[in-house]
């Protein structure tokens, strides 16, 4: 990657404490580091900028710089992880040199660097807002199931879509392929600070969907297409999941 783009660009992780069902997942040992560390290190892999992790416990805070890594201590009453990162970028660069955020849940501990990477590539467009990801649906539930977010877009390319609507539904109607979406997001900094400051739309609480406030506003989103969905971690079982394809990849 060009140096100058690197140094323009902000790569923020949230990790919160509070998990329903996984209790103190950002630190939960995966191949002997915690988790959030695995997910800065696969960030770090990438390298696409500076990488910082934005948390809300002082026990995260110092197990991510513990292993090398910047974090930055955000509130704990955030309703979402777009408004975490917001709150970090200010602190960790108020003079705003950083002109594109990546954001990186940190539930992702075997994230590719080149699924990170490809987040980039419609931000290329000028006139893109906030970049993100998908997968095509090959299995026939996941096409039903509505914890699967689908992206309805029109094709750009083979290898990208142009937003324009994500949904919970079985849509669009009709022969073509579905798509899952990943929730990982590029930001143009201005895109990012308008999206924060917007209260929460119509259909964004409909669908429980933070990104269809930025659709509402009129904002443009462009999908990149990658090959495969990285394994979040949610529960005991996705935990285990994630242990296996860590170990798995340093023998």
């Amino acid at each position: 990657m060009n140096k100058e783009i690197f140094e323009r660009t902000l790569v923020l992780i949230p990790a919160r404490m509070a998990s329903t069902r996984l209790p103190g997942k950002p630190l939960a040992d995966i191949g002997g580091a915690p988790m959030i560390v695995q997910v800065a290190r696969r960030a770090a892999e990438a390298a696409v900028g500076r990488i910082i992790v934005a948390v809300d416990h002082a026990d995260i805070f110092d197990a991510v710089t513990s292993a090398g890594f910047e974090a930055v201590m955000t509130r704990v009453d955030h309703q979402s992880g777009s408004d975490r990162i917001f709150e970090a970028l200010q602190a960790a660069d108020p003079q705003g040199r950083a002109e594109t955020v990546i954001n990186v849940q940190g539930d992702l501990p075997t994230i590719e660097a080149e699924t990170i990477r490809a987040a980039l590539r419609p931000l290329a467009t000028p006139e893109v807002d906030i970049a993100t990801l998908t997968v095509e649906i090959r299995d026939e539930d996941d096409k039903l199931n509505p914890n699967i977010v689908k992206v309805v877009g029109s094709p750009l390319s083979d290898s990208r879509l142009k937003a324009l609507y994500f949904t919970r539904a079985t849509a669009p109607y009709g022969k073509g392929p579905l798509y899952h979406h990943i929730g990982l997001y590029a930001y143009r900094r201005r895109a990012l600070e308008r999206f924060v400051s917007l209260g929460p739309s119509a259909l964004e609480k409909r669908e429980s969907l933070e990104q269809l406030r930025a659709l509402e506003a009129g904002m443009r989103i462009d999908v990149e297409i990658v090959d495969s969905v990285p394994l979040g971690v949610d529960t005991p079982a996705d935990l285990e999941k994630a242990r296996h394809i860590v170990s798995a990849r340093t023998l």
